[in-house]
């Protein structure tokens, strides 16, 4: 079977990895979920190519895609001259079965594999396999290199200072894989703002940022967990980018790849909320305080088995070889798919933003931060709008993305019209105005004042004010109106401009007259 090529987005952040984050091959291939190979043949068809990083702001996708596989473009992967291999944990798991041998199992693996192994060569391959279960490695980890992340499985409470409602809150703790320094604040939830902004406030606390974060396969940091290709959460990888560092989630169900935050959990299980057990806190920046004293008695603590406390090894190993932080901090960004509709807008958040009409039916990602609204075509930005208010309904719509029949029509406003009539005269603006008015929307007027202000050209400015100045006499403001007084030439006659008089009431005693009334 030919094996799948990596996604565009998937090589980008490869090469971002390696070219600007020198991170080593196994490092990226762990961050990215492939293998150090795919890693090792993307970095060298970069190179071959002539590309680091950053990549060209105007280098598309496909253009990517030409200039790293234009020399294999249709070419088959090569077949594997070996036998297949049994899956080996499979096996294992199945022999735990009762009545299950491993001549069954063999059998069934002929059964699928005519040309695999024998049976004694399958017995010795499973003992040597079984023969490494279950060890347990001490991981060393270098300085800068690793932070790992998670929450407390307690909770605290905490007053709601609006409400006066109680609140489980939760406990979100950051450590350094070298020196085992802690950080530890209070959070409403485990939600995705609250995950992004935690780890901002950590690096804030430890003053640099690490080569790697290890969170665990919380659903605000992985969005599909699995084995081998944990898919992030699109906003956790744009914080990544920001701070220039890559996330590796721990396996499923495997806490020994945590194995540090394991025990800084416990440790701040023990050392703070043991001991704020009994207290009663309004509000987060109370609780925080309290926690940033314990948390500072931990880290000054000597460890008993290292005879140093967290904060000198930090000093000494940590510190200097952490990465500085980013000039800015990360500004909490959500993503969306979305297709762009028939009038080239795309609907996010209850309002529509415009992008370029030659993208209309095609498929982009939005980029909100609280202030602006990024579309994403193909991992270039090709529309930017300020951030309109929620459930707004109101369109956001930049001429340039308007087809060029539609941006002539956009030109047009009320006091375009307004000034127009007016050259023409004081009746005819009059007219105008009274359609513009009439209307909840100006835009939905702004037809029938061209066709108003375009009589002018079949007859001439005076007779179209004359025609206006008699439809005003006569309650009338609409274009047919106005074309009928033309056509028929009642503008050329004479307007009597008096009022008509009132005829007199004819003297009967059936008419009360106006003073029965009072």
């Amino acid at each position: 079977m030919a094996q799948k090529r990596l996604s565009m987005r998937k090589i980008r952040e490869i090469l971002r990895l390696r070219f600007d984050c020198r991170l080593s091959y196994r490092a990226i291939a762990q961050s990215c979920s492939v293998s150090a190979g795919a890693v090792y043949e993307c970095v060298q068809r970069a190179a071959a190519a002539g590309l680091g990083w950053p990549l060209p702001d105007k280098l598309h996708d496909g253009e990517l895609n030409r200039r790293l596989y234009a020399d294999v473009a249709g070419a088959a992967h090569p077949p594997v001259d070996q036998r297949p291999r049994p899956d080996w944990s499979r096996v294992h798991a199945e022999l735990r079965r009762k009545g299950v041998t491993k001549r069954l199992l063999w059998l069934e693996y002929r059964q699928a594999h005519p040309g695999g192994y024998g049976y004694s060569r399958f017995c010795e391959l499973y003992a040597a396999w079984a023969r490494h279960l279950h060890p347990t490695m001490r991981l060393v980890h270098k300085a800068g290199e690793r932070c790992f992340v998670d929450y407390a499985g307690q909770t605290i409470e905490v007053i709601d200072p609006e409400t006066g409602e109680i609140h489980d809150a939760q406990l979100f703790i950051a450590t350094l894989g070298a020196s085992s320094y802690v950080y530890a604040e209070a959070q409403w939830s485990q939600e995705l703002p609250h995950w992004i902004e935690g780890h901002g406030r950590a690096f804030g606390y430890f003053g640099g940022v690490t080569e790697l974060v290890v969170p665990d396969n919380l659903r605000s940091g992985v969005k599909r967990a699995c084995r081998y290709e944990p898919e992030l959460n699109p906003t956790y990888q744009d914080f990544a980018r920001h701070y220039g560092m890559a996330v590796v989630p721990a396996r499923v169900r495997k806490p020994r790849d945590k194995a540090k935050v394991e025990v800084a959990v416990q440790v701040a299980e023990r050392w703070i909320l043991a001991r704020l057990r009994d207290q009663h806190f309004v509000g987060l920046a109370a609780l925080n305080q309290a926690i940033r004293a314990l948390l500072d008695e931990i880290n000054d603590r000597p460890m008993r088995h290292l005879g140093k406390s967290r904060r000198a090894l930090f000093e000494a190993i940590d510190r200097p070889a952490l990465r500085p932080l980013p000039d800015t901090p990360y500004e909490f960004a959500t993503f969306k798919k979305a297709t762009v509709g028939i009038d080239y807008h795309v609907a996010f958040d209850g309002n529509f933003y415009s992008v370029s009409f030659h993208l209309t039916r095609r498929r982009v990602e939005v980029r909100a931060t609280e202030r602006t609204v990024e579309i994403l075509y193909q991992f270039q930005r090709v529309a930017s709008h300020r951030r309109g208010v929620t459930d707004g309904h109101r369109y956001y719509t930049l001429a340039v993305h308007r087809p060029p029949n539609h941006q002539r029509y956009g030109q047009w406003s009320p006091e375009r019209f307004l000034s127009w009539a007016a050259k023409i005269g004081p009746a005819t603006r009059q007219v105008i105005q009274t359609r513009l008015d009439a209307k909840v929307h100006p835009e939905q007027a702004y037809r029938s004042c061209l066709g108003i202000l375009g009589l002018a050209k079949r007859t001439s400015d005076r007779r179209l004010e004359a025609a206006c100045a008699r439809a005003i006499r006569c309650g009338i403001s609409h274009y047919r109106g106005i074309k009928n007084i033309l056509d028929s030439r009642f503008d050329q006659l004479a307007l009597d401009l008096a009022e008509p008089e009132t005829p007199p009431h004819p003297a009967h005693p059936n008419v009360r007259g106006p003073g029965y009334y009072h």
